[in-house]
């Protein structure tokens, strides 16, 4: 009986050590669905996934600081692709995971128009982004306005969030009567959105390819990535509102 008690807790004991604690820094944007990914891969693994969210550029200065994080899932390739340069990502492990989306939003049903014409009408008071020099959404958003010429005339109307996390509340609060946000900021499965959404053409902005990468050697955190580019993972991130490779 002893020996059976004994292999038991053996056994337990090494499950215990053989499944790891992994810290991922997110993009704001992508935070909902990798909390879904996370504990989809939790129950499947018994890993534990620990996440932190902000800014890609916010972010990527963390981790060039020495943030301790084994994966990193950026809004853009621009950052991955730095850290795989600097020595501070694993060179091949860099792929993309989603394809993000740009939208025009309000909560009001009657504001923004199938057209977006409403930018050209100025008939709000302030419009929201994410700050550009942080935020890939925020880049893309400053390059529509500029494409439709109205990037210097709103100037004194732009409130900048400092991701899009951020711009989504200033919207949803009111603070900002409009703002660009991420299609998958709006997107419930089976549920209408809410207010008047404008989906801004590809040819407005450049195309929002979000990748990650693997930041060191990690067993736990590689096995996450390879669920994250299995056919669950890609089903998940498409449900959200994202388009996928």
């Amino acid at each position: 009986m002893r020996s059976v008690l004994a292999v038991i807790l053996l056994s337990f004991c090494a499950s215990r050590v053989l499944a790891g604690e992994i810290r991922v820094a997110v993009a704001s944007n992508f935070m909902p669905t990798a909390k879904q990914l996370a504990r989809q891969f939790e129950a499947d693994s018994g890993h534990s996934i620990k996440l932190a969210s902000g800014s890609t550029g916010k972010l990527y200065a963390q981790i060039r600081n020495g943030a301790p994080f084994e994966a990193f899932f950026a809004a853009d390739v621009k950052r991955p692709e730095l850290l795989e340069q600097q020595g501070s990502a694993l060179p091949g492990s860099r792929f993309t995971y989603a394809v993000g989306k740009l939208v025009l939003w309000s909560p009001r049903a009657d504001l923004v128009d199938q057209e977006g014409e409403v930018l050209k009408s100025g008939d709000f008071r302030f419009l929201a982004l994410a700050n550009p020099r942080l935020a890939p959404y925020g880049r893309a958003a400053e390059q529509v306005l500029r494409k439709l010429e109205r990037w210097h005339g709103l100037q004194q109307r732009l409130v900048r969030g400092e991701n899009i996390g951020q711009t989504f509340q200033f919207v949803k609060s009111g603070n900002a009567a409009l703002g660009f946000v991420a299609r998958s900021q709006l997107h419930r499965s089976g549920k209408p959105i809410q207010g008047s959404v404008w989906e801004v053409p590809q040819t407005l902005y450049q195309p929002l390819q979000q990748q990650a990468v693997l930041l060191k050697q990690n067993d736990a955190a590689q096995a996450f990535l390879d669920f994250v580019r299995s056919d669950q993972g890609r089903q998940i991130i498409r449900q959200s509102g994202y388009d996928t490779p």
